[in-house]
């Protein structure tokens, strides 16, 4: 037990020094002690951004804080926002909301496409404004590095939009493998059922009439110009090279999280394109493997990531692993509740004791595909095509799975029920210690950092380096190769045409930054 334990806390002791807060993500400090002040003590929020995504964002930041200025270029697609809001000021420009309404505001939103997350994050912080961004935080490395670098900057609170991260899960997944449990992790998989919007082989968009509640112009923000397609927005700008990045940007930072807060992921040497399917110079390809290779880290052996996305299998499975074993996420009807009697010191997995009931498979009923056709029938086209993305997303699971030289872990999608596989080694396990601190919840992660609390634990000093390693995966999909990274001098060493896509094209009349 003590050979044990001195293995941890050296695990413990090497790798995460600096890789949290040294307060932790502890109790919110007093805000009148911190000097904060605003109303009641409640961070005034705007959004850039109102639909979509930026819904939810916006409800849960409006739980306890102040909304007090939204932003969107389709006001179609935030009028369920802006009812619920009737007297918040709306723009559709963001620089002007800022200019207009910055003396009101603390803290912005950033919840647009990904092409102008770092355009309007990066306005916000230079005016001195706490910032919450969705995933993926930045479309090219020089953004995120950008992104990284304001936020030391500038002083300013900041948070990624990777819900993960905040998980119980993700920290249950890095304990136990620090604990050594499973050895050292030499790979994991990861997968997707993503994407459910349109990519691949496809044709070039067809030119549409502008919709009179639609600003393309600012839509387009930086990116070139082109006409405007309704097959570009609202909803299927993801798959396009110019404004998204593929299932990748949008299931990775959530997916690969336990990863690599669990590994302690640095920057790869090497990003490879392994195969991809229905290649396209528009669109990200309707399917692929991407290889992710990372070098020792500390007392960490080197470690292969893999990503697979358009993963709509039943239940994945990868070499070695055990062929009846659930992997990733789990069926609802197919993990029993957790029973009253349960004694509250039992270590829990996001509400799901390993009880008895747990290892008891409930018989599950014969899949159904939902029907939609007579509802469909007085659909808008908008309606229609996200009615076909959920039949899609409910095909297929989201996870990753850990290899060690002693075991495997699997986590969900967002790290939650992580588990040793086989899962029958749940019954006597008994977990480490807990020695991460946990999060108060992802918004209000943020929320606490605003005010002068503890960093968010996907703030940019985390989420920036991360989501480095995601964009060069993009460029390794579009340009169907495999690259060779030097991180230090941010540069793509063997393909120079690769190296010219480490920084946007910014379009006359915008910048960045």
């Amino acid at each position: 037990m003590k050979d044990a334990i001195s293995r941890r806390y050296f695990f413990f002791g090497s790798l995460l020094a600096g890789s949290v807060p040294l307060a932790g993500f502890g109790s919110e400090p007093s805000l009148k002690t911190l000097g904060y002040k605003s109303p009641n003590e409640k961070l005034n929020i705007a959004s850039i951004g109102a639909g979509g995504k930026a819904r939810s964002d916006i409800a849960n930041c409006a739980r306890t804080e102040n909304i007090v200025a939204l932003c969107d270029v389709d006001e179609r697609s935030a009028a369920s926002t802006y009812d619920k809001h009737p007297n918040v000021p709306k723009f559709r420009d963001f620089r002007i909301m800022l200019e207009k309404q910055g003396n009101t505001i603390d803290a912005v939103i950033v919840t647009i496409p990904d092409h102008m997350h770092a355009t309007a994050a990066l306005h916000a912080m230079s005016l001195g404004k706490h910032v919450y961004v969705q995933k993926p935080l930045a479309h090219t490395v020089w953004e995120c590095r950008e992104l990284q670098k304001a936020a030391e900057k500038y002083k300013v609170a900041t948070q990624m939009g990777n819900q993960g991260y905040s998980n119980e899960g993700t920290r249950q997944c890095a304990e136990m493998i620090w604990s050594g449990c499973i050895g050292d992790v030499t790979e994991v998989h990861a997968w997707t059922n993503r994407p459910v919007w349109p990519q691949g082989a496809l044709p070039a968009p067809t030119p549409s009439q502008v919709p009179p509640t639609f600003d393309w112009d600012l839509w387009l923000g930086i990116a070139k110009e082109r006409p405007y397609s309704d097959e570009y927005a609202p909803f299927t700008w993801r798959g396009f090279y110019d404004f998204g990045s593929g299932s990748l940007g949008d299931m990775a930072c959530h997916i690969l999280g336990a990863p690599n807060m669990a590994l302690r992921l640095t920057a790869p040497t090497a990003v490879e394109c392994v195969s991809q399917e229905g290649h396209s110079d528009i669109f990200f390809a309707a399917k692929s493997v991407l290889r992710f290779d990372f070098p020792a880290r500390g007392p960490m052996p080197p470690v292969k990531i893999f990503w697979y996305d358009a993963m709509r299998e039943d239940q994945p499975n990868f070499p070695g692993a055990p062929q009846d074993q659930i992997l990733g996420d789990i069926p609802e009807n197919r993990v029993g509740s957790a029973q009253s009697d349960v004694k509250p010191v039992e270590r829990q997995i996001i509400g799901e004791v390993f009880t008895e009931q747990f290892f008891t498979p409930k018989e599950l009923p014969p899949k159904r595909e939902p029907e939609y056709s007579e509802r469909e029938a007085s659909m808008t086209p908008h309606e229609r095509e996200l009615a076909k993305w959920m039949r899609l997303i409910s095909k297929g699971t989201n996870g990753s799975l850990f290899v060690g030289t002693k075991g495997m872990i699997t986590t969900g999608t967002y790290g939650e029920n992580t588990r040793l596989i086989p899962v029958e080694r749940m019954r006597d396990f008994e977990f480490p210690p807990e020695f991460l601190p946990r999060s108060p919840g992802h918004y209000r992660d943020w929320i606490r950092a605003c005010k002068g609390g503890t960093p968010a634990c996907s703030n940019f000093n985390v989420s920036a380096p991360f989501t480095e390693w995601i964009t060069l995966g993009a460029i390794a999909l579009k340009l169907n190769t495999r690259l060779e990274w030097d991180a230090e001098k941010a540069k793509i060493t063997n393909n120079s045409e690769a190296n010219d896509m480490l920084k946007p094209e910014v379009r006359k009349g915008w910048h960045i930054g």
